[in-house]
């Protein structure tokens, strides 16, 4: 009987699964993402993150949607920060290497993670919304009284669509505040349902609402809790781009892979 230990983690009610693969017990796959983040006959969780060793960064994360496609997770970045820390593999500052290349961290009082995310050169204007590309794909779609919104089906409609059927896209539902901040709402790819948070969501969002009159720092409302977008602009160029927000652990066990 092989017993797996793992980690389970939310960053504003995205969750995920945490395995310390640095010695290499486990071959993980897309058939073992799709076994564990099952709600009913797994762990059950939004993903599944793997840290193994990398000779040139603190640590290397690689990360699995549900369905086992892979991407790069924001959120789920800041849980691997503090899971790492936790580990005693990291101090409060990391450089680690992701799906979408090298990444720094930093973590803040009281468990805050400061991830600095890939410098975005390109906010395009699509018929469904806007597009913009933080190391996983994301359409922004504009609305009033977003949690009245059935964002699922609204999601699906573009997700699945002939433009995107292929690919997919994350699809988010952003309201624009009187007080420099936005509320959002997010359909995942991957999970192909409504997720509580999206870390590389509201950084897309922050992002595009830059052509809506907001400045960094931008506050961003989830159905999960408050999040922070940093990043210095100029025309369409976006650099120092931080995603600050919590990451904690809900709890630790076993699961038999037999």
């Amino acid at each position: 009987m092989t017993q797996l230990p793992f980690h389970k983690y939310q960053a504003t009610g995205n969750d995920f699964i945490l395995i310390d693969n640095r010695s290499m017990m486990v071959d993980h796959s897309v058939e073992l993402a799709q076994r564990l983040c099952d709600r009913k006959f797994g762990i059950g969780s939004d993903g599944l993150i793997i840290i193994q060793n990398h000779p040139k960064f603190d640590f290397e994360m690689i990360f699995y949607n549900p369905d086992g496609s892979m991407s790069l997770c924001g959120n789920g970045s800041r849980c691997a920060v503090n899971f790492t820390h936790k580990l005693g593999l990291i101090e409060d500052d990391c450089n680690f290497l992701a799906y979408d290349g090298a990444h720094e961290a930093s973590i803040l009082e009281g468990g805050i993670v400061r991830l600095r995310m890939a410098d975005v050169h390109s906010v395009r204007s699509m018929a469904d919304g806007t597009f913009v590309d933080t190391g996983s794909p994301h359409l922004m779609v504009y609305l009033e009284n977003v949690l009245e919104k059935d964002v699922v089906t609204m999601g699906q409609t573009i997700r699945y669509n002939d433009q995107f059927k292929a690919e997919g896209v994350n699809v988010n539902f952003v309201e624009v505040g009187n007080d420099n901040s936005i509320l959002v709402r997010t359909y995942e790819r991957g999970v192909e349902n409504e997720t509580l948070s999206c870390g590389t969501g509201v950084t897309a969002a922050a992002i595009a609402s830059s052509q809506k009159g907001l400045t960094s720092p931008i506050a961003i409302k989830t159905k999960g809790g408050n999040l922070k977008v940093e990043f210095n602009q100029v025309g369409d160029d976006f650099t120092n781009v931080y995603l600050i927000g919590p990451a904690k652990e809900v709890y630790q066990g076993t699961i038999d892979l037999n």
